[in-house]
């Protein structure tokens, strides 16, 4: 509560002070302090306060006028005087307006990502080169604003590049192996089978690293292993390759996750530099293995039989899927740098919903009621999961 005590506060102001006045006249007319000044008023009020009222400033108001001492007041159990406050559930607002715009624009980007991608690989399965493409286009685009200074490049050494290796072959072969597999099969199914990462990052994290969890996170596992082999049972466009290919990628994750807690710890890089150099690393260690298992040869053929069946606009989906790769990426680590894992790791759960749908939606895909209902399961696991 704030707020000025005029006339009949001031009165009820003056009734406190005028007893202490009579006791401790010097503390009213020290040097600091302007004489006080009150005037008594027949308009009188009863004032009710629930927590006792401090003086926060004295002010003269105008170049002739008497001192006078402008009252406020403010909970006393509050370390911080009201305006102090305000401005801090002010800010405190707009972080979370700044989160929900975060994650809003991290989900968009996701859907449009995978639209695209799943658009150029129906017509060009070539996911090793599709990959290398996105992280080309990423790394980029983080140059050239590097270099017009649209965004600060970091301050990097050899033993940052050095910790950020293992981190880049994780990352380098979870981002191929999920190409793979929804180059094989649906990008539905891709997701539902990547929604249990979970399950693998309890399981590498026991055997690996002997950490211990709580009864609750090992029975998170049961819906969402459950979910997921409910899922893969009914697809009824079921691809080994494409299982396998989101299962690796599901492991890879988990190592980069691990790398990266233990080699970034005390870094100072921000989250979208960061992610840029990650993906120029990645970028350096997938090209030569793009080129020795599909090579140019089968890149030009495939390249000009798309552009015969699918026209110039074949150009507009390749450059699409790179650009929206890096930039759903990028946000995902600037919003991580906002929030906490947990408030992340939901995020990311919604994201595979929103993926999910949309992409059952766009591209008709057949779902049985007993697949929907493995999905949700595992969906749902994943969600008891990060709780």
């Amino acid at each position: 509560m704030s707020f000025s005590l005029e006339q009949s506060a001031l009165a009820a102001c003056s009734d406190v002070s005028n007893s202490v006045l009579q006791r401790r006249s010097l503390s009213c007319r020290s040097s600091i302090l302007p004489p006080l000044v009150f005037q008594n008023n027949s308009k009188r009020a009863n004032l009710s306060l629930s927590k006792p009222l401090h003086v926060s400033a004295v002010e003269i108001i105008g170049k002739d006028k008497e001192p006078v001492i402008k009252c406020r007041a403010y909970e006393a159990d509050k370390s911080q005087p009201i305006q102090a406050a305000a401005q801090e559930v002010k800010s405190e607002a707009a972080k979370r307006v700044k989160i929900g715009i975060y994650f809003a624009t991290w989900w968009a980007l996701n859907v449009v990502f995978n639209i695209y991608n799943k658009k150029v690989l129906n017509a060009y399965p070539y996911p090793w080169l599709t990959s290398t493409l996105s992280l080309a286009c990423g790394s980029l685009m983080m140059l050239i604003s590097w270099a017009t200074r649209i965004a600060e490049a970091p301050k990097t050494d050899f033993e940052f590049w050095k910790t950020l290796f293992p981190v880049a072959v994780a990352h380098t072969i979870g981002h191929v192996a999920a190409t793979v597999s929804m180059s094989k099969v649906a990008v539905s199914f891709t997701h539902i089978i990547k929604s249990g990462e979970p399950a693998f990052s309890v399981l590498v994290s026991s055997l690996l690293l002997g950490e211990s969890f709580p009864p609750a996170v090992y029975l998170s596992l049961v819906p969402i292993i459950g979910g997921c082999a409910l899922a893969a049972v009914t697809e009824l466009n079921f691809n080994m390759t494409g299982f396998m290919g989101a299962m690796i990628s599901n492991l890879a994750f988990v190592f980069r996750n691990i790398f990266s807690k233990k080699g970034m710890k005390g870094n100072s890089v921000s989250g979208m530099n960061y992610y840029a150099c990650l993906s120029m690393l990645s970028l350096v260690i997938l090209t030569p293995f793009a080129i020795s298992v599909e090579g140019p040869q089968m890149w030009a053929a495939g390249w000009e039989k798309a552009l015969s069946q699918i026209g110039p606009q074949f150009i507009w989906w390749v450059a699409a899927q790179s650009i929206f790769y890096h930039l759903y990426n990028q946000v995902s680590y600037m919003s991580l740098d906002q929030i906490s894992p947990l408030t992340f790791s939901i995020g990311n759960t919604m994201k595979r919903i929103s993926v999910i749908v949309s992409s059952i939606i766009i591209f008709h895909t057949p779902v049985q009621p007993v697949n929907a209902v493995g999905a949700a399961i595992a969906i749902l696991g994943t969600f008891l999961y990060s709780q």
